[in-house]
């Protein structure tokens, strides 16, 4: 046989045994994925992971890096944080989680609203994250903030001690988005609620990329899955570029 005939022969083999090796591993990482509910696209928005969920590719979580963007000062007027606040409807003494806190940003705004016996349980699955939320905090003598380590499939919540739960721009970048919703379900107490804030997908205006936007029939998809016991209250559209999705759980 030509030399070069076997060298295509011996690369052809190699390719193949690549193949097999990377479908092995896909169908792995998809089987450890929890179910069918996830699957992996090798073709997918660069923004994203590559993996889906109920159609929507699930995208990168911003890291720490980016503690100064959630903290920029034109924040107020271009997410108008204090109107988001106001329309919680909180109360003194609820418990509230603000799951994806980041540097403490909104959980600090919220945390005065509680007083004086209330709590925000600031979530965090980044360790720099809860410091320099637990920093901020400091500087500004706040001390109804407790900083909470979460988890990829579970924020840490005690089950049926929360009041409120508030994802603001953070749900959308879950890697198990499923599990995470069946963890903050438990964690609520009867009638507690859970607030999406999410960018909107239906306004191509809003200037953020694409699989960091989620629409409100999306988010209502999700949220109304069986088995979460969560029903839908009512969706606030008075922020400029978010809407707000209320989910209430139902009493048992």
């Amino acid at each position: 046989m030509p030399f070069f005939r076997i060298v295509a022969a011996g690369l052809a083999v190699v390719l193949m045994l690549a193949s097999d090796s990377f479908a092995q591993k896909t169908a792995t990482a998809e089987k450890s994925d929890t179910d069918d509910r996830y699957s992996r696209r090798a073709n997918h928005d660069p923004n994203g992971i590559g993996k889906f969920y109920m159609g929507r590719e699930i995208a990168h979580v911003m890291g720490f890096a980016g503690a100064r963007w959630l903290e920029r000062t034109e924040r107020e007027e271009e997410e108008r944080l204090t109107l988001l606040v106001r329309s919680l409807k909180l109360k003194p003494g609820m418990i509230v989680a603000d799951i994806g806190a980041g540097s403490g940003v909104i959980s600090i705004l919220m945390a005065e609203q509680i007083l004086p016996d209330g709590k925000v349980m600031a979530v965090d699955i980044q360790q720099e994250m809860l410091d320099r939320l637990a920093d901020n905090c400091k500087k500004r003598g706040v001390t109804n903030v407790v900083p909470v380590k979460g988890k990829i499939k579970s924020p840490n919540l005690k089950t049926g001690t929360v009041d409120l739960i508030i994802l603001v721009d953070v749900y959308h970048e879950f890697e198990f988005p499923y599990e995470m919703k069946q963890e903050m379900s438990k964690s609520l107490k009867p009638g507690g609620r859970i607030a999406w804030v999410e960018y909107r997908k239906e306004d191509r205006t809003v200037p953020i990329k694409l699989v960091h936007k989620m629409s409100e029939a999306q988010v209502k998809r999700e949220a109304s899955q069986e088995g979460l016991g969560l029903k839908f209250v009512e969706t606030i559209d008075v922020l400029p570029r978010q809407h707000i999705v209320i989910f209430e759980k139902a009493n048992e």
